[in-house]
């Protein structure tokens, strides 16, 4: 079925050349199947997201309750506060939420096992160390000491690249919150740490 021409995505929600689903999400309330278009654009990288904070066992899981509720909310999707991409990963953080101690429970764990073996080529490491595998030792650790705010501001900059506007408009907090949350985080970090903060080479690697 074809359906009105989409337009960009606002700059940092995708990328140049992604298409600005919100006109797909407007249609999809007339015409259901339409929202099997969100699903095909970013199903892949949520379900992505929900790995590196969970592990690939709930992603699946957190994945599809994502767009589940995505699908059963959309009539409530505002384009003016988020692109929806943003959404998205708004309402899997929300999913993650209910999954915290698992979380806690998987970096604490992760963090006995020791640092990733920097054994392959540079593509493979960059790829270890922002999946759930590659969050080991010392930093998986310090990421599990913080607080579920701190480390939903930390890792939806770390690991889903989005801007500071972006995570407020994901998580509905102001943007000032969002900055003192991720300061707090990245002092524990550094301090755990010894001093570093890898948080900004993820940074640097995913972006």
């Amino acid at each position: 079925m074809t359906g009105e021409p989409l337009t960009a995505d606002p700059p940092r929600d995708g990328g140049p050349g992604r298409a600005d689903h919100s006109g797909v999400m407007r249609m999809s309330l007339r015409d259901p199947e339409r929202f099997g278009e969100i699903f095909d654009a970013y199903f892949a990288e949520i379900h992505g997201y929900a790995a590196k904070r969970l592990g690939p066992d709930a992603a699946s899981d957190v994945a599809a309750q994502t767009f589940l509720e995505a699908f059963r909310v959309r009539a409530r999707y505002d384009a003016s506060r988020a692109a929806v991409r943003t959404w998205l990963y708004g309402i899997a953080t929300n999913v993650i939420s209910k999954h915290r101690r698992g979380e806690v429970r998987g970096l604490r764990a992760r963090a006995r096992l020791g640092p990733v073996q920097d054994e392959a080529g540079h593509a493979d490491r960059v790829d270890a160390r922002v999946s759930a595998q590659g969050l080991r030792g010392r930093l998986a650790g310090a990421i599990a000491g913080l607080s579920a705010g701190e480390r939903d501001v930390l890792l939806l900059v770390a690991l889903a690249d989005l801007t500071h506007e972006e995570v407020a408009a994901a998580l509905d907090v102001p943007y000032g919150t969002v900055g003192s949350r991720l300061s707090r985080a990245r002092k524990k970090v550094r301090e755990a740490l010894g001093g570093t903060d890898p948080t900004r080479d993820l940074e640097d690697d995913h972006g």
